[in-house]
């Protein structure tokens, strides 16, 4: 199986760990949607990564069929919980994850406009979501160790990559002044091997 990725795209960089968490082995495959001969749009209608290309050339996206499908594959280091309750607030926790991370790319892709299209209201309006989303995740993380039970799950793989996104392209953003909680939790994670081979560079 091959992963179609940008090295500093959150997103990819949930489905690298997800699959390094499961220990399945996926070829990395770098390819920009906007390069002018990215092959992305040939594998994913919406032009869009990551993109997990399986091994009879059927192709599934986006990251968060991706991760489901991966931690289907094999019972090891279940990563999504069965039961109901878990599993439902699991998703959510992805799902809150990921909003501020599609309000970051938003911001970063709004930047790249010419000065003169740019909206500032936009930008602030994103900002907005990404602050409310950080407070959401210092809230329900409390003083557990883990987002979801007692145990490391997809929660805390989205909420890592979200937050080292926020590292890589808003250095502003002080998160760990302000939720010392979120700042422990990224520590843990940090010392994990699947995270430290997908950090992202500049």
């Amino acid at each position: 199986m091959k992963i179609v990725i940008s090295p500093t795209s959150p997103f990819a960089r949930k489905v690298r760990i997800v699959a390094a968490e499961k220990r399945v082995d996926c070829e990395l495959v770098v390819d920009s949607p906007l390069a002018p001969d990215s092959k992305v749009p040939e594998l994913n209608p919406l032009g869009k990564i990551p993109v997990l290309v399986m091994d009879d050339g059927e192709t599934l996206y986006d990251s968060r069929v991706i991760v489901k499908y991966l931690d289907l594959r094999t019972p090891v280091a279940r990563l999504i919980p069965p039961e109901n309750n878990d599993r439902i607030e699991v998703l959510r926790w992805e799902a809150l994850a990921d909003g501020v991370c599609d309000a970051a790319v938003l911001i970063v892709m709004e930047g790249r406009r010419p000065p003169e299209l740019q909206s500032a209201d936009w930008v602030a309006h994103q900002h907005r979501k990404i602050e409310r989303g950080i407070k959401a995740m210092s809230l329900g993380l409390d003083e557990k160790k883990w987002c979801v039970g007692d145990v490391f799950s997809l929660a805390d793989i989205a909420v890592g990559c979200a937050l080292g996104y926020l590292d890589l392209r808003f250095e502003e953003i002080d998160w760990r002044g302000a939720y010392p909680n979120l700042a422990r939790l990224f520590e843990q994670l940090a010392k994990r091997p699947s995270f430290q081979e997908s950090a992202p560079s500049a």
